[in-house]
């Protein structure tokens, strides 16, 4: 039986960007074909979501620095089938809160194997069309907006 504590329902999304509006995104390693920005929920219930934000970056990409934006958005979903194991029991629902980071171009990704297998950099509009999830899909195309 898995030891871990059940997931906290509040997470966070962060695009991860460069000034030229090149985004990053990853690809799962529980689901191959998904590709997303950075997610995450968070380790604890008193834990703000800035801190949740710049951990889960750190933690999948190795990113450490740049600069963090809140978007001041926020999305509530059904959790996908496939990961509600993952909740205590009765828990159908997420809210996640939105970030920005902006960081360097040629900015070096170190990835977690355990959470994803691959990354890849591109234009917004690309990113957004290749992502998995409509809500990462329309947090990105929210970026040109967030830049000026």
């Amino acid at each position: 039986m898995d030891a871990r504590p059940f997931k906290i329902p509040q997470s966070v999304l962060v695009v991860v960007h460069t000034p030229a509006r090149d985004v990053l995104l990853l690809k799962r390693a529980d689901a191959p074909d998904f590709w997303q920005s950075v997610t995450g929920a968070k380790d604890h219930e008193g834990e703000d979501f800035a801190a949740t934000a710049l951990r889960e970056v750190a933690e999948e990409t190795g990113i450490s620095s740049g600069t963090l934006r809140d978007w001041a958005l926020e999305n509530v979903y059904d959790i996908y089938p496939r990961w509600q194991h993952r909740y205590a029991p009765g828990v159908t629902r997420n809210t996640e809160h939105v970030f920005g980071l902006q960081v360097p171009a040629g900015t070096p990704v170190r990835l977690s194997p355990r959470e994803h297998t691959a990354y890849r950099w591109l234009p917004w509009r690309d990113a957004a069309h290749a992502c998995f999830s409509p809500s990462n899909a329309e947090a990105i195309l929210l970026l040109p907006q967030f830049l000026t």
